[in-house]
């Protein structure tokens, strides 16, 4: 799953996107088993198979590549780019702080389903991961939420001006500590909102998600949302169910009828609020 200009789209081995849109239908049949698709644009040099279930969908190798040259393993200090802190709000209660390059705009938030959030200060890195730690542990903000409480809110989400106001209320909570990094630029207070970029107005409960592909298992449905990586799909049963692409990745998949019924495991939804691919 790739976000592009606010866009959600399904990249292919080799780069290839295909752009995808509310409303049309997707529909596609899993092929053979699941590969390891390697790390950092190289393919995985032990053509490993990977566990069905597993989100991250690399072998135990390729994710250790991929981890190294990781932001949040904190093995790159001497990057020289600038880099934010922000506020990102996933429904009410859940919100979490982190860093992402200031060059990479709100990709960060709209790949993590971020439906609000709001920048905190700008600066370099060490600064910037400094500060995070700081509301981490003064005011208890987490650094990372489950994307099983994302998706369960994600249907019955309170208004813009309340998702703002629980943002600009931890903005202020945030920005009157002491001991923020000196280096650390703090930026004026706003709220931005990815409800319409996601297509989250009007959707429906959901009622399940599909845990992972199997080999001859189709997906199929129209398509009413995306957040982060999860696909959101109204089926020939009438059922809105969550596809989350990472479950997807390394599998080959092939064109399927899109008045299919859908033929993968599906979990029960639980409550916690507390010819193409894409055929017309």
């Amino acid at each position: 799953m790739r976000w592009s200009g606010g866009v959600p789209g399904l990249r292919w081995e080799g780069g290839r996107v295909s752009t995808l849109a509310y409303g049309q239908r997707l529909a596609f049949r899993a092929v053979g088993g699941r590969l390891c698709p390697g790390a950092r644009g190289n393919p995985c040099p032990l053509d490993a198979t990977v566990s069905a279930r597993a989100t991250g969908g690399q072998c135990a190798e390729c994710a250790r590549l991929d981890r190294a040259h990781s932001v949040a393993a904190d093995t790159i200090a001497d990057d020289p780019r600038t880099y934010r802190v922000y506020l990102a709000w996933f429904g009410p209660g859940m919100t979490k702080v982190g860093i992402t390059g200031e060059e990479r705009g709100d990709a960060r938030l709209l790949e993590q389903g971020a439906v609000a959030f709001g920048w905190l200060g700008r600066g370099p890195l060490m600064a910037a991961r400094r500060t995070e730690e700081l509301l981490r542990h003064a005011l208890k903000v987490p650094d990372r939420i489950p994307y099983a409480r994302k998706r369960a809110v994600r249907h019955a989400l309170p208004g813009p001006e309340a998702r703002r106001r629980e943002i600009e209320e931890l903005y202020e909570r945030a920005t009157a500590l002491a001991g923020w990094a000196e280096t650390l630029e703090r930026l004026e207070f706003r709220a931005y909102d990815h409800a319409e970029a996601f297509g989250l107005d009007g959707l429906p409960a959901l009622s399940g998600t599909v845990t992972e592909l199997v080999d001859d298992g189709v997906v199929a449905g129209r398509l009413l949302a995306a957040a982060g990586p999860d696909l959101h799909l109204l089926d020939s049963d009438g059922r809105c169910l969550a596809l989350d692409t990472r479950v997807v990745r390394g599998w080959a998949l092939v064109a399927a009828d899109p008045g299919h019924p859908l033929t993968v495991p599906v979990a029960k939804a639980v409550n916690d609020v507390q010819g193409s691919l894409f055929p017309e």
